[in-house]
């Protein structure tokens, strides 16, 4: 384990088929204005807003609807999302949906009492809260993005094309989550299958870095192959609840900062990917589908070992007679084996990026350090280009 850390999560999670109930737990601690935010109106549909509604009656709660929450949600809606709870004096946001809903939940909870523009000061400036922030829940229906547990929060500009996410401390996290499995049961197969590779990739992203013996990514490795299983499991039966429990509990655990703990980590999948998402505004899971075999291909060298050990432990790849570069290769043969038979969008043109598109993509790409390659303009280009 490298370095010196602290780890603390004061997110508090109720999992099961009857965690909706602890909602009566927690409503008693905030005051009577909740605003109720969710999307494009499907839990309408399948009977979760009906059921988080009179929960809410029942204890004496003012509702305040603040729907259509688009898949990526864009700075307009966050302005609007502000307006609702200053004239509604909102006590508490509750996000019912996924990671979008969430996400959101936590950008308007930053930016109710700040006197400033919230996009300059949280996604252009990365400044950090100095006003009162009002407190989120989430009643998650579709596993993924893991912002049931964690600070992150992304806003979309479709006007300046950036797509950037800010990861708030402590006090922006959801004060508590609810994850009923079941409630992901009716989400359509391009979806959920998105879902799992955000989790996937979110584990990679902390996974392929350092060449330290550690702990986190032992755990890595663990939540790597609960996935894989999992979602062979879902896509042939998609209420086979303990392949959806998993996913939604590994979901959680791989963005709650845990398996970051004592290593440096990669983000630059998540960079490009959303980099095109703010250009094609594609489903989140899809982006990094596309870009990812193509960057692990091309850091592959640079990260050998690690490559290798992947290839190992997670894809049981039989390493007799064979060299290191022909076992990682065979380790990411694996992977898209997998990807394809998920569904996965393998290629940018599937989701609508063309060639003109790719010189601005790479120019709102967010160039991080940690993996093990610094990327220059010319290989974001390149590898862009190997992802149509």
């Amino acid at each position: 384990m490298l370095g010196n850390f602290s780890y603390h999560n004061p997110t508090k999670l109720y999992f099961g088929k009857n965690a909706l109930d602890y909602l009566n737990d927690e409503l008693p601690k905030y005051g009577k204005n909740v605003q109720l935010i969710y999307g494009g109106g499907s839990i309408k549909k399948n009977g979760i807003y009906d059921k988080v509604v009179e929960i809410l009656k029942q204890n004496g709660k003012n509702v305040i609807d603040d729907g259509g929450v688009m898949p990526n949600p864009t700075v307009e809606k966050l302005r609007d999302g502000v307006r609702i709870a200053r004239e509604n004096k909102t006590d508490l946001l509750l996000a019912v949906g996924g990671g979008s809903c969430c996400d959101y939940a936590k950008a308007v909870s930053v930016s109710v009492n700040c006197d400033e523009d919230a996009w300059e000061k949280y996604y252009v400036r990365f400044e950090n809260p100095d006003c009162e922030i009002v407190p989120v829940g989430c009643i998650l229906t579709m596993a993924g993005t893991g912002s049931e547990m964690n600070g992150g929060s992304v806003i979309t500009n479709h006007q300046a094309k950036l797509k950037i996410g800010h990861v708030f401390g402590d006090d922006v996290m959801p004060k508590f989550s609810i994850l009923n499995p079941e409630f992901t049961f009716s989400l359509p197969k391009r979806q959920m299958v998105a879902g799992i590779y955000d989790i996937f990739n979110h584990i990679c992203e902390q996974y392929f870095s350092g060449d330290d013996d550690n702990t986190s990514d032992y755990l890595a490795e663990a939540l790597m192959k609960s996935v894989i299983k999992s979602s062979l499991t879902a896509i042939e039966n998609p209420e086979n609840y303990e392949a959806r429990s998993n996913i939604m509990w590994t979901a959680t655990w791989a963005l709650n900062t845990l398996i970051s703990r004592g290593k440096t980590t990669d983000w630059m999948v998540h960079m490009l990917g959303q980099a095109t998402g703010a250009y094609t505004d594609a489903t989140h899971g899809m982006t990094l589908s596309a870009v990812s075999l193509p960057y692990y291909k091309f850091i592959c060298p640079y990260g050998l070992p690690k490559f290798v050990r992947f290839a190992k432990e997670v894809w049981n790849v039989d390493t007799t007679g064979k060299s290191d570069e022909e076992i990682a290769s065979e380790g990411l043969s694996r992977m898209e084996n997998w990807m394809k038979t998920l569904g996965l969008a393998m290629n940018l043109r599937e989701l609508g990026a063309t060639e003109d598109m790719i010189e601005g993509i790479a120019d709102a790409t967010i160039i991080l350090q940690g993996g093990y390659k610094v990327l220059n303009r010319d290989e974001v280009v390149s590898i862009l280009k190997a992802s149509l």
